[in-house]
């Protein structure tokens, strides 16, 4: 859906067919055009020009040493164009993804937000309570406002990116925004990623590709212009004219036909033309610098599957800390309900008071929002890598399956 309401993907599209038309352009040069026309007037005295009632004419290259490379920088460029329209469905899948991601990382946050939220209030409350009975300091009363407080705020900010992130998925789908909700099932897993060589991911990424076609296309393009000079090119023309009889063509020519008819061929030696040979630079320059940029475009694309492959390793390094963090707070919690309905255990241990189970829920529920946090970090990651490395559809499609 995102991919047929995309402007980006609307675009390449259209620059995919201009570059079609642009080939069957070049290959159409030698076939014959045909076309038809009048100039009816009158002259006074010896006739100027030649008024035609009637008039056909067709014309067409024969031979050209440039026109070959003319077509092959067509058929590049063509290529260019289908590998730049890859690249932006790539683009715009890995748009759609991580909004996707985003918003249900948002959603599962504010789920476990509003659990952490009645349990600040909860410890609200019973604070409110021993300071009004003089056991606890205000101190420790505002430390439970403000950590109410600080729940409400995150939970504001996360139900606002929410809400961002359907506007997005809106705009990109054309679905309505209102309601927009995901299925954590359907987003796939992950696929371990290769250990690829600089080689294989430029070839892998259509968006280098494009820029290398691009670059040949004008290298195509430049050897035609040098072309143009000192070789000769011929053309083939053929007219039918039937002259007007108002002109008084009849005085003033012996043997006047009104019926006339042409056909030949035209062979042009260029032996000097400043103008072809100073584009010849200019379209030489223009395919040395697109060769520089598609150079470029491969060593940044090295440099970012490198960095991301680095931050995949720290951020997954975080997420298993994340996920200790959460299961010992889980852990925690547990054995806090337990001692809180049957005891310690232990007659000389103090028994757990009800703040110190609401803590531990809080705890537990921040640990959990932390792994939530790490999870949607690496999987923004490693999305960025499959986006890179040009897997970012495979994985989509994986969830078709």
């Amino acid at each position: 859906m995102a991919e047929k309401s995309s402007p980006g993907v609307r675009s390449a599209v259209a620059d995919a067919q201009r570059a079609a038309a642009a080939v069957q352009e070049a290959k159409d040069a030698y076939i014959p055009n045909f076309q038809l026309g009048t100039s009816p007037g009158f002259s006074y005295g010896f006739p100027l020009g030649y008024p035609a009632v009637f008039s056909a004419s067709s014309n067409s290259l024969l031979f050209s040493f440039s026109q070959p490379d003319y077509t092959r920088a067509a058929q590049a460029a063509l290529r260019a164009a289908n590998l730049s329209l890859k690249d932006q469905r790539q683009q715009v899948a890995l748009d759609v993804a991580l909004d996707y991601a985003q918003l249900d990382h948002d959603l599962a946050e504010i789920a476990a937000l509003d659990e952490e939220k009645s349990y600040a209030g909860s410890l609200v409350s019973l604070e409110q309570d021993r300071v009004q009975a003089g056991v606890d300091p205000r101190v420790t009363q505002l430390q439970a406002e403000l950590l109410a407080a600080q729940v409400d705020e995150k939970r504001i900010h996360l139900q606002n990116d929410a809400d961002e992130m359907r506007q997005k998925l809106s705009h990109l789908t054309g679905l309505p925004a209102d309601g927009l909700n995901t299925v954590n099932s359907s987003i796939p897993a992950v696929p371990e990623f290769s250990a690829e060589t600089e080689a294989q991911i430029a070839q892998n990424s259509p968006g280098i590709q494009a820029s290398y076609s691009n670059a040949k296309s004008k290298f195509y393009q430049a050897f035609g212009d040098s072309r143009q000079n000192y070789r000769p090119y011929m053309s083939f023309g053929l007219q039918y004219s039937l002259f007007s009889k108002i002109n008084n063509y009849s005085q003033y020519f012996r043997s006047f036909q009104y019926n006339n008819f042409g056909i030949g061929a035209q062979i042009t030696f260029p032996l000097f033309d400043a103008s072809r040979r100073a584009k010849a630079r200019e379209s030489i320059a223009e395919a040395v610098s697109a060769q520089a940029q598609a150079d470029q475009s491969r060593d940044v694309l090295s440099e970012q599957t490198l960095l991301a492959r680095r931050t995949i390793l720290e951020l997954s390094a975080q997420q298993r800390v994340a996920q200790l963090q959460s299961q010992l707070a889980q852990e925690q919690l547990s054995a806090v309900d337990t001692q809180l309905a049957n005891g310690s255990g232990s007659p000389n241990a103090a028994p757990v008071s009800p703040i110190t189970a609401q803590k531990a829920h809080i705890e537990e529920r921040e640990r959990y929002e932390d792994l939530l946090d790490t999870n949607f970090s690496l999987l923004k990651v490693q999305l960025s890598l499959l986006r890179l490395t040009g897997q970012i559809t495979d994985w989509i499609n994986s969830s078709l399956k």
